[in-house]
């Protein structure tokens, strides 16, 4: 699913850590490897959770030939809206992921996504998932670049 203009406008200045720019670049680099994985006949389950993680914590709907709708959690599976305090739910939630969730354990590199994904955006903490380009700058707390 592409990354709209729209989907990055939307994005809520409390939802993500880090600067706007890398948070997109990140977002745009999983659909990449998540989209190329699938022209394969193969899924990258890791990519996967994190291109999905993402346009959550941004509040992106989901786009399908049947319309679209809310982004399920990435750990939970709820359909609902990412704001600060549910994030930090969602953020413990993921932390015993294969317990909680033994279908999603079974997604090789999903849980991990997932962590890496809110560790990263959601608390400003480790590199981020994907490697990105060098042109990308990881200010935390910096929203004004797109």
């Amino acid at each position: 699913m592409d990354v709209t203009q729209s989907d990055i406008s939307g994005i809520p200045a409390a939802n993500v850590r880090v600067s706007q720019r890398s948070f997109v670049a990140l977002w745009r680099a999983a659909n990449a490897l998540d989209a190329e994985a699938g022209k394969q006949a193969s899924t990258d389950w890791y990519a996967g959770a994190v291109a999905l993680t993402c346009r959550w914590l941004a509040t992106a709907p989901a786009r399908t030939v049947r319309g679209g709708g809310l982004v399920r959690a990435p750990a939970t599976r709820r359909r609902v809206l990412a704001y600060e305090e549910l994030i930090e739910e969602e953020y413990l939630a993921a932390q015993s992921l294969e317990q909680r969730r033994p279908d999603l354990a079974a997604r090789p590199g999903w849980c991990e996504g997932v962590r890496a994904t809110l560790r990263w955006a959601w608390r400003a903490e480790g590199p981020p998932p994907l490697e990105l380009p060098a042109t990308v700058e990881f200010d935390a707390l910096d929203h004004t670049s797109a």
